[in-house]
């Protein structure tokens, strides 16, 4: 085909054509699309929406619920932090309870071991409502009074005299002679020397007549000045150790002088005391059979050459875990036949056993405390049945908070005593006075 007006319409026609075609085809998928957007969605596509936006709407709902159960988790363990640190109540004596000189009154005097600092304040008012007899815990030992030879120190025993004087109380001693806390200067030769070292028979002999005299003084200026007003006299302590040779504590004294320190000094503290002045020797441990004996045999053979022993001191430091009550009753029992008064005369009961050095810090369990109460109820059964026996119960304090026991054998919190660190009554105490009120 040569005509061009020809071939320019048939080009024409053939973009017309391809122009409604792609029309067509347009206008059949838009028709597609919108049929789709029409079909009823089908119950299980609904479910599976459904599930999505109902877990999400209760995923938001839930959330203000979270965070307030979070903020209460905070708001509890901040309270619970708060109460854990929460100070104790102030120290107080509580009027209201019973006194524990009333209460054994029928049966003999309720002591406590006391420092000067105690004569005033909150725990000189712990005293005067609940104990009738005191002793010394430390400012009556030899180095207290005589720090060196001829130089007697009165101010602070005299300070205790006089607490006890004006309060009506009843005054024991402790102690005259002990291996600890004695002034090394007696156990010095005249020319500064130790005695112990000496080897010289003549010489060793010319060192013991020297300790003994400076014994006899020490004992007779000390009885004289406080005959009139103390009753009750450790005059040895803690002269027995079954450890050491021939069952006697190897101390300076027994190494210079044997026996014959014990028998001075009950002789000097009679003839400076007086008949009617009662002389004891005190010991740690005497429910231990084996050292009971001891003693016993010492005794018995100070009794037999005229030493004027009127009784026996049981210190009684005491553990919840022993010894028996049984063994501590015992005893006494057996220094009662040779004629002898007994006496407790530093009772506290530790927490825990000897051999045990855990701590229980600031929270003591309260199933603890309840078995020191049951075996403080049992001691004091005891002591109440065999009062023909014994004349005194003294504890070695009065409140937990001052205690020995809280440095020995380590330091950590022991609880050893019936009052706390708010001198406000235990269990302990409870069990003895009324059992009725402790908890069941």
């Amino acid at each position: 085909m040569n005509n061009p007006v020809a071939r320019m319409g048939i080009i024409i026609a053939a973009i017309v054509i391809s122009v409604f075609l792609a029309l067509l085809l347009f206008l059949n998928r838009m028709d597609d699309r919108s049929k789709d957007s029409n079909e009823p969605v089908t119950a299980a596509e609904q479910v599976e929406d459904g599930s999505k936006t109902d877990a999400a709407a209760e995923a938001d709902a839930a959330k203000p619920a979270e965070d307030a159960a979070a903020a209460s988790d905070e708001e509890k363990e901040a309270t619970d932090t708060a109460a854990a640190v929460e100070p104790p109540p102030a120290p107080s004596v509580e009027m209201d309870i019973p006194s524990l000189k009333d209460v054994f009154q029928d049966y003999w005097p309720i002591g406590a071991a006391i420092e000067p600092n105690e004569t005033t304040g909150l725990h000189a008012d712990l005293l005067k409502k609940h104990v009738n007899w005191l002793v010394a815990e430390n400012v009556m030992k030899p180095d207290a009074i005589e720090p060196t030879e001829g130089n007697f120190n009165w101010t602070n025993a005299d300070k205790l005299v006089a607490f006890a004087k004006e309060n009506g109380m009843q005054l024991r001693f402790h102690t005259l002679v002990w291996h600890n806390q004695v002034g090394g200067w007696f156990f010095q030769d005249e020319n500064g020397n130790a005695m112990v070292d000496e080897t010289d028979p003549k010489k060793r002999e010319a060192n013991k007549k020297l300790l003994l005299k400076r014994l006899d003084n020490h004992v007779r200026t000390i009885v004289s000045r406080y005959k009139d007003d103390i009753k009750s006299w450790d005059v040895v302590n803690e002269v027995i150790e079954p450890g050491d040779p021939d069952g006697m504590r190897a101390s300076d004294w027994y190494k210079i002088a044997g026996v014959d320190y014990i028998e001075t000094a009950f002789r000097s503290a009679r003839e400076a005391g007086g008949p009617d002045i009662k002389l004891y020797i005190n010991d740690y441990s005497t429910d231990d059979m084996r050292k009971r004996d001891l003693l016993y045999d010492l005794v018995k053979s100070m009794l037999d050459k005229g030493v004027p022993i009127d009784g026996v001191g049981h210190q009684t430091h005491i553990s919840v875990a022993g010894p028996s009550v049984f063994s501590i009753i015992d005893s006494m029992k057996k220094f009662a036949e040779l004629g002898l008064d007994n006496i407790v005369t530093e009772l506290d009961m530790s927490l825990y056993a000897w051999n045990d050095r855990s701590d229980y810090g600031n929270n003591i369990p309260d199933y603890v405390l309840k078995s020191q109460a049951d075996k403080y109820r049992e001691l004091f059964d005891a002591f109440k049945e065999n009062k023909d026996i014994l004349s005194g119960v003294m504890f070695w304090g009065i409140t937990d908070e001052h205690s020995w026991l809280n440095t020995f054998p380590v330091t950590r919190t022991d609880a050893p005593l019936l009052f706390d660190r708010q001198l406000h009554a235990k269990p302990a105490f409870w069990s003895i006075v009324d059992p009725s009120k402790l908890p069941q």
